[in-house]
């Protein structure tokens, strides 16, 4: 009868020492559990970056081949128009600020005037 009570001692702290390990020791609970946010974090943001890289992968493969992507990037961003063609520049209106009341002149010397 004594065995049992040392080996049911034993295995008590065995366990608590276990147990101790599992919440406070290295790579504990808590920082598997902020790893894995991080890897998450890091995933998304590889995604974000690999959908980036494919359109850019796709636009080098359009410009290396083709000349539609070549023309629209010459047309859109350095203003320039085939032979033959004619060049229309529309000019929307500025917004006309609302006109303002005149102010009058404060007189420093007055005790309680007004100003509009």
């Amino acid at each position: 009868m004594r065995n049992w009570r040392w080996m049911l001692l034993l295995l008590a702290l065995l366990l608590a020492w276990l147990q101790y390990r599992f919440w406070f020791g290295p790579g504990n609970s808590g920082e598997v559990m902020a790893l894995e946010a991080q890897v998450a974090s890091q995933q998304r943001d590889n995604a974000g970056l690999q959908q980036r890289n494919d359109a850019l992968a796709a636009e080098v493969k359009d410009l290396k081949e083709g000349q539609a992507a070549i023309e629209e990037r010459a047309r859109s961003e350095l203003g320039m128009i085939k032979p033959g063609e004619k060049f229309y520049r529309v000019v929307e209106d500025a917004p006309v600020a609302p006109a303002r009341a005149p102010v009058a002149p404060v007189d420093p010397d007055a005790p309680h005037q007004e100003v509009p």
